[in-house]
């Protein structure tokens, strides 16, 4: 059996306030992933690779200011991205070589997001097959139910600070298979 495990964290567009020309909040399926933070890690938390994957929006391919302070990332980055179904095959290819036994993200939302953009795009990566697994909520297995579980309030309670950029998919992900270690898979 594999022992390795891929944690994934996905940004995507987003407003701060009503989605242009549609005059409501938005819902995963208004929202577009615009990358891929993946992580292949044991575990017990060491990372093996780790890899950003950026993709470019078609519904709405201009990003908001919002979106891109909230993210770091940049329109121009995105700009000269391949498109969805293009990225889901380098996905599939560089995860090939590692054979996870399941994939996990922190919460639902990357799942749901994920659905969301099956039905936009008519593909989905590899992974998906794999038994997914809701890191927050195993974190918070055996912990006080209303302790904050965000995921630097977890890495607080470990007395571990954030590395890198919050609410960029890389770094979250990475952060992630920090806290590995008291999670139980």
């Amino acid at each position: 059996m594999p022992k390795h495990l891929l944690i994934v964290d996905l940004e995507a567009t987003c407003w701060d306030g009503d989605v242009p020309s549609l005059n409501r909040r938005q819902t995963v399926e208004d929202m577009e992933v615009i990358e891929f933070g993946c992580v292949v890690a044991e575990p017990d938390g060491k990372l093996l690779d780790a890899k950003s994957f950026i993709v470019r929006p078609v519904l709405r391919p201009q990003l908001s200011s919002f979106c891109t302070q909230l993210t770091g990332i940049s329109q121009q980055q995105v700009a000269v991205a391949p498109v969805y179904a293009e990225v889901v095959k380098v996905i599939d290819a560089w995860l090939a070589a590692y054979q996870p036994f399941c994939w996990a993200s922190w919460g639902d939302y990357d799942r749901h997001q994920l659905g969301a953009e099956r039905q936009h795009n008519g593909c989905e990566p590899a992974f998906m097959a794999l038994e997914h697994k809701n890191l927050k909520q195993l974190w918070r297995e055996g912990r006080a139910a209303k302790r904050r579980s965000g995921l630097q309030a977890a890495l607080a309670f470990h007395n571990l600070a954030f590395e890198g950029q919050h609410h960029r998919g890389i770094d979250d992900a990475r952060n992630m298979a920090r806290l590995l270690p008291w999670i139980p898979l």
